[in-house]
């Protein structure tokens, strides 16, 4: 597949994404994966009920369409350790989705 192929889905599935977050999918955004324990039990939560079920992995992951503030901290997609700028790419071995920057989920990494 080349790049303008691989980039064409993507912006149709980012669109895809976004037209279930603002028709108002309900996602687990609280709480936030805050220890190795909660990340391990998200990312084996994702392996096992989501799949490759769109919905259930935006559910699952906590993914929204606007940025979350945790703690007194941001938490967009763009500053994510997962985020691939160049392709606003989620690269999360459990997700790997197109998302926008302003995006969040609650598995975000510095």
């Amino acid at each position: 597949m080349d790049a303008k192929a691989s980039s064409a889905e993507d912006d149709a599935l980012r669109a895809e994404i976004a037209e279930k977050l603002a028709g108002g999918l309900e996602t687990e955004v609280w709480p936030r994966a805050e220890t190795s324990e909660m990340v391990n039990d998200i990312v084996g939560r994702l392996k096992t009920e989501a799949g490759d079920d769109l919905t259930t992995k935006l559910v699952v992951a906590g993914v929204t369409d606007h940025v979350i503030e945790a703690d007194d901290l941001e938490q967009p997609c763009e500053t994510c350790m997962y985020f691939l700028v160049h392709r606003r790419f989620c690269e999360l071995p459990e997700l790997m989705l197109p998302v926008e920057p302003d995006w969040s989920c609650r598995l975000w990494r510095i």
